[in-house]
């Protein structure tokens, strides 16, 4: 079993920053992909990023540019740097953390632009 626990979530106005962190623990040997993924009220998660063990990125059109994801591989931490933040950038993000060929989830983290 894996364990995550995001942290970071906040209220901020339009065009502020906030940063999310998630950790990782339990049972890991190596874990492949980290990332993050949000939902907004009455719709379904979508990807916002993710980086591989060899630090391969991958983000949503909607956030290039103004979100970076890191990880620390040693401490099996992953963080969201979130610039420029937008009110359609409101949602509940969710830490992912692929192991073993099973994808596991945080339980989330409220983040609130208001504009």
């Amino acid at each position: 079993q894996v364990q995550l626990v995001e942290s970071g979530g906040n209220l901020v106005q339009a065009g502020g920053s906030l940063r999310l962190s998630c950790a990782a623990s339990g049972s890991i040997f190596e874990i492949y992909l980290m990332g993050w993924y949000r939902q907004a009220p009455g719709k379904q998660r979508d990807l916002v990023a993710t980086i591989s063990s060899g630090s391969t990125t991958v983000y949503a059109d909607s956030v290039k540019g103004r979100f970076t994801i890191s990880r620390d591989n040693a401490k099996n931490t992953v963080a969201l740097q979130m610039n420029s933040l937008k009110a359609e950038d409101t949602a509940v993000y969710y830490c992912m953390a692929a192991v073993g060929g099973i994808n596991y989830w945080g339980k989330g983290t409220l983040v609130t632009v208001s504009s």
